[in-house]
């Protein structure tokens, strides 16, 4: 029952794999597209073009990070300045 099954899975799954290549495929033709296709298709292209702005300002925010920090020079531990611990005080009860 169960070899039954997985040689029917794997025929619906041939099968599909077949019909989906481009010999199966329809041709689109672009001259029986009507209006609708061309609105879903320049809202489409002007919601790829609005998620650029983001993708180009966190790509340009990254560039500059990295290369302000292999360009920033390292700090000598003799060439800081240690600022002085506080003293302690003696509290009187």
């Amino acid at each position: 029952m169960e070899k039954r099954k997985m040689l029917k899975a794997g025929m619906m799954g041939a099968v599909m794999t077949l019909l989906a290549t481009p010999a199966f495929a329809r041709t689109i033709e672009l001259k029986e597209a009507g209006p609708a296709l061309w609105v879903f298709v320049a809202i489409g292209a002007l919601v790829v073009l609005l998620q650029m702005v983001p993708a180009a300002i966190l790509f340009f925010s990254f560039i500059g990070t990295t290369v302000s920090m292999v360009l920033k020079k390292e700090k000598r531990a003799a060439e800081e300045v240690m600022v002085p611990a506080p003293e302690p005080v003696v509290v009187k009860r």
